[in-house]
């Protein structure tokens, strides 16, 4: 995952040289922060457990532990750490926790960054058209989990249907989703022997009923945007604090992230001022609130993503783009809703 992508006039070669080193000591602070806090709210579960001060702690160890995915993203490009072994343990771990394993994941993710937002190339967007409640249940999370726990069968099962797979890795995808479900049966019967809930109560439910809080950045990084070959306009950055830049590794400066993915994650602040700020630019940016407003009033009145065209932008708070909905198909006026 170390290829470019990205427009090299962007940026000079020296300085995206300096930009792309990696640390092994950047690396360890950012996952030993990350993992003691996930320490600190499982402390706080247990000692609060029987309280409602434990449905707090609750809600902050499940956001925590699916902001892994963060890490987990970045170690799929080989940048957490300088060294590389470092980037596929870890890697793999994260894959394990979150139910979805590495292997796939880098797959996929591979074909993403290829082919950003466009469709039937792109390894994250081979899905129908959103409707609002299709997307409702991907953010909230039901129909998220269920995807990843039936892909985990699936593989296992040997039936791997997704095209960008290459035939060569499908022996890879197979075996790893086989080690994962022994993994979690066997976690399963231990819990089963020792009548321990250990698994649900710190892992499994706060991390499943929390989805919705890591789907903020999952969801607003392409959705609405062309689906063109310009990184410059089919991928959206996020603004936002300093504590939700922490928790998603500086994922935020996502459009500098798809233009350079060779830069590490703690670059790419740096990254994001060198071609844009810098240069009196700025790239498609929206805050996760506004955006799913957005959202939810583009698809009202029965409207779903087919009914918006390919090759502009139809979610943004750029009152410049003027971005504009269809009549919805019960509208019989034509009159058209603000996106």
């Amino acid at each position: 995952m170390d290829e470019v992508f990205g427009r090299k006039e962007m940026i000079s070669p020296q300085e995206l040289r300096a930009l792309s080193g990696k640390s092994d000591l950047a690396g360890f602070l950012q996952l030993g922060s990350h993992l003691g806090a996930i320490a600190v709210s499982s402390a706080l579960l247990t000692w609060f457990w029987g309280t409602w001060l434990a449905v707090p702690a609750f809600i902050v160890q499940g956001i925590l532990i699916n902001f892994l995915y963060a890490g987990q993203h970045e170690m799929s490009h080989w940048t957490v750490f300088r060294t590389r072994r470092l980037n596929e343990i870890f890697g793999r771990i994260f894959g394990f926790v979150l139910i979805y394993p590495r292997d796939f994941d880098q797959i996929q993710h591979f074909a993403h960054h290829r082919y950003t937002n466009i469709r039937g190339k792109d390894g994250e967007l081979q899905r129908p058209p959103y409707s609002l409640t299709s997307y409702l249940l991907w953010m909230l999370g039901p129909t998220y989990w269920y995807s990843r726990i039936r892909r985990v069968v699936r593989f296992s099962l040997g039936i791997v249907s997704e095209t960008y797979i290459p035939d060569s890795r499908k022996p890879d995808v197979i075996r790893e989703a086989r080690w994962h479900l022994a993994g979690y049966a066997a976690i399963a019967v231990l819990s089963v022997v020792f009548h321990s809930w250990i698994a649900v109560t710190y892992w499994l439910a706060p991390m499943m009923l929390t989805k919705v809080v890591h789907q903020l950045q999952n969801t607003i990084e392409h959705l609405g945007l062309p689906h063109v070959e310009d990184i410059a306009l089919n991928t959206r950055s996020t603004r936002t604090n300093a504590l939700m830049r922490w928790a998603c590794w500086q994922m935020q400066y996502h459009t500098a992230h798809h233009a350079f993915p060779g830069v590490p994650f703690h670059k790419l602040r740096a990254l994001h001022r060198t071609i844009f700020t810098d240069k009196g630019r700025k790239p498609q940016e929206m805050t996760y609130l506004g955006f799913q407003s957005a959202v939810v009033r583009a698809f009202a009145g029965g409207r779903t993503e087919a009914d918006y065209p390919d090759d502009r932008i139809w979610i943004s708070d750029d009152t410049d783009l003027s971005p504009s909905a269809p009549a919805a198909p019960d509208d019989p006026t034509g009159l058209k809703m603000e996106a």
